[in-house]
């Protein structure tokens, strides 16, 4: 008589029951290990609860139509783990050391904000991945890699791509790119705190910004102990006034188009630059964010093409082919290049070798500069659609900065505000915006004026949405002022 049959409420009215009955259906080979699995699962989700007593081997594997030497190496195996007890004579039990987790999937990757019309800065058109270029490399790639190069990567990266990004960034940014100071990372932010380690290791505790600024340089400084320290900007780029009255000797910049701003520095201010840092004996840290994207000349060359050993120079592919790569690039002075790239192997032991050696053969066929001319092409369209519905719908509003990049500054006249209602209104239906404001460092503050000042992304919307999003806005606006 089986243990169902003496007693049915207790194990086969269980449900971990139904959850052995699939491992017992296995085919033989694996029939021991599903078994041993479903009953750790059992215990880990508590449908077998602490202090429950088992069945026998001989019943249970009558129960269930297999072998008792299996139930016997289930038993024995999840006692060993800790999952069960048991004693001589006494039974098998649950352990008591389990305690069942929860299970939840979330996921926290960055979400549209479901706005009928989102014109938030900072997001390419992910849908221009040339996915039929990139499978072709891949193939390529697997094709011919050898095996030695699937071990542990030089931290620095593959010198296959390193010297193919030094060509690359050389031709396009004008940067003295040396391979062996060249650095392959997963994107600018951990250039960013590769960085910040690195100088918080020599003593340096502060690291100025500009302001207004990307919000995401305060985080990622913080998380390597360095504070941020915001300097003000001018027309034609950092102030060096406040710049060197501040005391520090490293700052953070985007001169080629300064975000959120939209300004390329002058060539003036960027000798000054340069002279504050010699002066120092400090770094610049250059942050290349949208540099490839000029759309009314060739893009200004990388501030670092003028002074390699005070220019740390950062950039990635998150612009231009997607964030979700996780590809980027570091290159650094010599004076900082070995404590790099030691911080760079602790962290991580190098980049993932496939993806490197993919991303060399993209660049070494030509792929990526036919994905950075299709890019300029869509980007610049779109650009000139949203300048051009502004111009409608906002007669009198005025677009500041270079035309470059992913955004505009957008500064609407006086009648549309003020800021705070403008907002709210056109939030109200269905129209996500940012303004200047919002990229203020908070210790430095708002001193905008009292207009209306926005930061609008155009990149990874279609032209017809930019128009339809600009008309949306100009009716939220005007219904409010009736």
């Amino acid at each position: 008589m089986t243990s169902s049959e003496t007693n049915p409420d207790s194990w086969a009215g269980s449900p971990a029951w139904e959850l052995l009955l699939p491992a017992a259906s296995a085919p033989a080979r694996a029939r021991g290990r599903s078994l041993q699995a479903a009953l750790r699962e059992a215990v880990r989700s508590g449908r077998l609860l602490p202090g429950t007593r088992l069945p026998s081997s001989r019943d249970l594997a009558a129960d269930l139509g297999v072998s008792r030497g299996l139930i016997t190496e289930a038993y024995e195996q999840l006692t060993a783990e800790g999952y069960l007890r048991s004693g001589r004579g006494a039974g098998t039990w649950v352990g008591d050391a389990v305690r069942a987790a929860r299970s939840r999937t979330h996921d926290l990757a960055p979400r549209s904000t479901g706005a009928r019309a989102d014109f938030v800065p900072g997001t390419p058109d992910v849908s221009l991945f040339p996915r039929a270029a990139w499978a072709s490399a891949q193939r390529g790639v697997l094709a011919e890699l050898p095996h030695q190069e699937l071990g542990y990567p030089d931290p620095r990266g593959l010198p296959r791509l390193r010297t193919a990004l030094a060509e690359l960034l050389a031709r396009r940014r004008g940067v003295v790119a040396d391979p062996e100071r060249l650095l392959v990372v997963s994107g600018v932010s951990q250039a960013t705190t590769v960085l910040g380690f690195v100088l918080h290791a020599r003593g340096v505790r502060e690291v100025g910004v500009e302001n207004p600024g990307s919000p995401q340089h305060d985080s990622l400084y913080a998380a390597a102990g360095v504070t941020t320290v915001p300097l003000p900007m001018d027309d034609e780029g950092l102030a060096i006034g406040p710049l060197r009255e501040s005391g520090i000797r490293s700052v953070v910049t985007t001169p080629a188009h300064q975000f959120p701003t939209g300004i390329a520095y002058s060539a003036p201010r960027r000798a000054e630059l340069l002279d504050w840092a010699r002066s120092v004996d400090g770094f610049v840290l250059e942050d290349d964010y949208d540099g490839d994207f000029r759309y009314d000349r060739a893009p200004v060359g990388a501030l670092q093409g003028l002074d390699p050993e005070r220019v740390a120079y950062a950039g990635s592919v998150s612009k231009s082919l997607a964030p979700g790569l996780r590809l980027g690039w570091l290159l650094v002075p010599e004076a900082l290049a070995e404590d790099v790239v030691e911080r760079k192997r602790t962290m991580d032991l190098g980049h993932p070798t496939l993806d490197q050696a993919l991303f060399a053969r993209f660049l070494e066929r030509g792929d990526y500069d036919r994905q950075l001319r299709r890019c300029q092409r869509a980007y610049r369209e779109r650009r000139d659609t949203l300048v051009a519905a502004l111009e409608e719908h906002f007669p009198g509003a005025e677009v500041t900065g270079i035309a470059a990049g992913l955004h505009v500054i957008a500064a609407l006249p006086e009648r549309y505000g003020p800021q705070e209602r403008f907002l709210a209104r056109v939030g109200a239906a269905g129209v996500a915006v940012r303004p200047v404001s919002d990229y203020a460092h908070a210790r430095a503050g708002d001193d905008g004026g009292p207009g209306v000042r926005l930061v609008l992304g155009y990149a990874h919307l279609s032209p017809a949405r930019i128009r339809d999003g600009v008309r949306l806005m100009a009716r939220a606006v005007s219904a409010g002022r009736r």
